[in-house]
């Protein structure tokens, strides 16, 4: 492809709106000819500002505009599933935001079709595998720096959330980034999950079980375990530990990655000392100073993808079923207080997924 790819944006609230700043002002080969937002006026003031772009008010008729080359969904989860739908009627390649659709069954029927048409098109975009902590991260555990994997802790916590949000939300729309890091970094499914509901902070809203401790169990029987606290009122942070049997390592402390080992980088005091290094960091207000470069790296590498051919460069249709599986789990683990094995088919089950 010699010409720019052209690409609509559907929704265009903080997520979509940022998206389409970011193709616009940082984005190499791509351009925005075509926004839509269940609000029409919104996605028509927004494309007045871009040069060659349209507002269209209905999402199925944007994705199939002649001038539209591929898609990012950036609109309400309960929509997914109909225009992930027509963007494989229209063989048009697609970066969709979290969650692939609402639902086990029909994020399943999603990876069914996709699998149908013998090629891939969907991208899902969690964007943290693309952070480059993440990524260092990744790579020290794929050429065995820590021997074999044992273990992993996280931490994810923000300051504030909606007003409607439930604590069924705390599943489905955080944890579900724990999720797929750990099948990320693991290379394997979730099996079972717990989550723990202790004494909720009491200046979370009325009802909202917040904290909540999840416990994942993976097929080779790994540990992993997940703190998420949405209501800190402190700032946004969101930390990993790996434990090999060989060292560990910590990212997420916005100081680059902390690797101890056994015979760790010393530095000399001066008076025949050898101690390790120590240093601090701050923490940042919100997922999008956290993740922006990573959003950046997402959306540049799915635009070279596509300009290629290859259509996808990350996480699959296939990811983001195995996250609704684990999440649905999850709530039910919630409301029953007891763990849920996780109900997947299996990938061999279906050519081409």
């Amino acid at each position: 492809m010699t010409i720019d790819l052209r690409i609509a944006v559907l929704g265009v609230g903080m997520m979509g709106a940022d998206h389409v700043a970011r193709i616009t002002e940082r984005t190499k080969g791509a351009t925005v000819t075509v926004l839509n937002d269940y609000l029409p006026e919104k996605a028509e003031e927004l494309a007045a500002t871009i040069p060659g772009c349209r507002a269209i008010n209905d999402p199925l008729d944007a994705i199939a505009d002649p001038d539209v080359d591929a898609v990012i969904l950036a609109t309400p989860g309960p929509t997914h599933e109909k225009q992930l739908l027509a963007c494989l009627e229209a063989g048009k390649p697609v970066m969709c935001e979290k969650p692939l659709t609402t639902d086990v069954a029909t994020s399943l029927e999603i990876v069914k079709r996709e699998a149908e048409l013998g090629r891939k098109l969907i991208q899902v975009g969690f964007m943290r595998r693309f952070d480059h902590e993440y990524e260092q991260l990744k790579g020290l555990i794929d050429d065995g720096t820590f021997g074999q994997p044992l273990l992993a802790h996280f931490v994810h916590r923000n300051p504030a959330v909606p007003p409607n949000f439930d604590s069924a939300m705390i599943v489905k729309d955080s944890l579900v980034h724990e999720v797929d890091a750990t099948r990320f970094f693991f290379d394997e499914e979730i099996t079972s999950v717990q989550i723990i509901a202790p004494g909720s902070n009491p200046n979370a809203p009325e009802g909202l079980k917040d904290p909540q401790i999840a416990i994942f169990t993976t097929e080779s029987g790994r540990h992993v375990d997940v703190e998420c606290f949405v209501t800190t009122g402190v700032a946004y942070e969101v930390r990993t530990e790996l434990v090999g049997e060989l060292g560990s390592a910590f990212i997420g402390l916005d100081q680059g990655l902390i690797r101890k080992q056994r015979n760790p980088v010393q530095s000399d005091t001066g008076d025949g000392r050898k101690i390790a290094g120590i240093s601090t960091g701050d923490i940042t207000p919100s997922f999008v100073e956290r993740f922006g470069v990573a959003y950046d790296v997402e959306i540049q590498r799915w635009v070279n993808a596509v300009r290629r051919g290859d259509n996808v460069d990350g996480p699959g249709a296939w990811d983001g079923y195995a996250a609704a599986a684990v999440c649905a789990a999850g709530v039910k683990a919630l409301e029953t207080g007891q763990p849920q094995t996780v109900e997947m088919v299996s990938r061999a089950s279906i050519p081409g997924a």
